[in-house]
């Protein structure tokens, strides 16, 4: 995971492979595009320090589950990880790093980042608002996850974002070429969050410590 520029495309292409068969979601594509997104926010330095280094941790995590050949299939979707942690009692094993866990806070990450996303394509070429939208989507996603001092901290450190296009400018390959994907993408990233949300409600995890 270098600082190298962002790139959208290779989000929304990942979000596609994630789609498996009507319900299940790809590990591995998942992860495709959670590196890209880190990408986004480890740009951005400071500001999202709170994000990326969160996401960086957790990614690493679930790929090392996902290495391991024993555990390949059993790490090959959501859906998979879900029942194997589940029926072999390990979601309350205490030395146990758990998949479900891990990616729940991936998930709850992806809240934040799509609403964030959403609303940053809809302000005006050249607004200002950037600071403001993305103290909005924090508080109506990850904050209430976070202890206080992580969202003093992030909600002033949003304080310093710059304006839209300057912002893509700086993390983006192509600024307008990004701007041109973020509705598809955004579409079809509410898809993997959909899919990922109703497993972890058939599943009873959205409550895991």
């Amino acid at each position: 995971m270098s600082n190298e520029k962002f790139d959208l495309q290779k989000v929304h292409q990942s979000f596609q492979q994630c789609l498996v068969g009507e319900e299940d979601v790809s590990i591995d594509a998942y992860l495709e595009a959670f590196k890209e997104l880190y990408k986004f926010f480890s740009l951005m330095g400071t500001i999202f320090g709170f994000v990326s280094s969160d996401v960086k941790e957790k990614v690493e995590i679930l790929q090392k589950l996902r290495l391991q050949k024993e555990n390949a299939e059993k790490f090959e979707s959501i859906r998979k990880m879900m029942e194997y942690e589940r029926d072999a009692n390990l979601l309350e094993k205490k030395d146990y790093v758990s998949g479900c866990r891990t990616l729940l806070r991936l998930h709850r990450g992806l809240d934040f980042i799509y609403v964030f996303l959403k609303r940053l394509g809809e302000l005006s070429e050249g607004d200002a608002k950037t600071n403001t939208i993305c103290q909005t989507a924090y508080n109506e996603t990850l904050a209430q996850y976070h202890p206080w001092l992580i969202r003093k901290g992030a909600v002033v450190a949003m304080y310093a974002l710059p304006t839209r296009d300057q912002l893509l400018e700086k993390v983006c390959l192509d600024a307008s070429v990004a701007i041109s994907l973020l509705p598809e993408m955004l579409s079809v990233g509410r898809k993997v969050y959909d899919r990922t949300q109703e497993l972890y409600t058939q599943f009873d995890m959205h409550g895991l410590p």
